[in-house]
């Protein structure tokens, strides 16, 4: 098969059918073998009753209806573990994101040798203040502290390298971080496109101020995981071995200094009425738990098992 097509939706009943029409149009045009796949993020709309009728008619339409609202990146993990198409191709369900690019993201990946291409919006229809201001900010973050020099990391239409999905565990709200978490899995060669951004046709936007927020935290999580997920010992061992020598040294001056006084004759006070015996005794304590900490880190990583986080109602047309 050529390509999988990725769907995730919440409440877009209206645009699914046009959408649907628009990809079989392009997919027919350029006689791709193709599979397209929605996932209904637990839709309280007649969103899933959608997808059934236009599976009904297209054999190739799939989908995946979660039991609730799990989140984009749960979606997407989801259909990134069905997907079987030769290359990827992620877009959003509100008509925003064109499928007449397609054709051309899917020659980048397969004739270009790409591993991952990101769609750029260069030009947007959202709200400046809403949308623009804040997406500019989070991009421009995400390229300092990710080294990656791409413009729009949230951008909905990606195409990837079928193996490209099967190695990135998407997770939490990461989906804004695919191509880091891709980088960090090996492939490198991550390009991007200028792509045709529409205004919304039907519905509401689904982004607020909390994702923002999200988006920001996030970022500052996978910075972390991407210097310190795989040996955190190597942060919380090192800081806690620096911080309990700290307090163990000022343990010793304090004792030594005391020890001396007394052999000299000289007035001295009681140790525990030394302030900076608590702040030594403070600092091995801190010391201790950090060096603990990293090594409880260590060992959840050697024993870890991945594990379900999201509930699957119905399926069409999967095993």
């Amino acid at each position: 098969m050529d390509i999988s097509i990725v769907v995730p939706l919440l409440n877009e009943e209206e645009s699914l059918q046009e959408l649907h029409d628009w990809i079989a149009k392009v997919m027919q045009s350029n006689r791709f073998s193709y599979e397209l796949l929605f996932i209904d993020d637990g839709s309280d709309d007649a969103s899933w009753n959608k997808i059934e009728a236009l599976s009904k008619a297209n054999p190739s339409v799939k989908g995946i209806r979660f039991q609730h609202n799990y989140g984009k990146s749960q979606a997407l993990n989801a259909a990134f573990k069905e997907a079987s198409g030769d290359v990827v191709i992620t877009m959003d369900a509100d008509l925003q994101d064109s499928p007449d690019e397609i054709p051309e993201l899917f020659q980048m990946i397969q004739d270009e040798g790409f591993d991952l291409v990101s769609g750029w919006k260069k030009k947007r229809y959202d709200s400046k203040i809403r949308k623009n201001l804040p997406s500019k900010l989070f991009n421009a973050a995400a390229r300092k502290t990710s080294g990656l020099e791409l413009h729009d990391f949230n951008c909905g239409l990606k195409a990837y390298k079928n193996k490209v999905v099967k190695n990135v565990d998407v997770y939490g709200e990461m989906h804004r971080y695919i191509p880091v978490l891709a980088k960090n899995a090996g492939f490198n060669n991550i390009g991007e496109k200028v792509v045709i951004h529409q205004a919304r046709k039907y519905g509401s936007t689904k982004f607020g101020i909390d994702r923002f927020i999200h988006g920001f935290l996030d970022l500052i999580t996978i910075n972390f995981l991407t210097k310190f997920g795989k040996r955190p010992m190597h942060l919380f061992g090192l800081l806690g071995t620096i911080v309990f020598i700290v307090g163990l040294l000022s343990a010793l001056i304090i004792g030594v200094s005391k020890l001396v006084k007394l052999y000299q004759h000289e007035p001295t006070i009681l140790i525990t009425n030394n302030p900076w015996f608590y702040i030594a005794l403070t600092s091995m304590i801190l010391g201790s738990q950090l060096f603990l900490a990293g090594f409880l880190g260590e060992l959840i990583l050697r024993s870890k098992r991945k594990s379900k986080r999201y509930s699957i109602s119905e399926k069409i047309n999967l095993q």
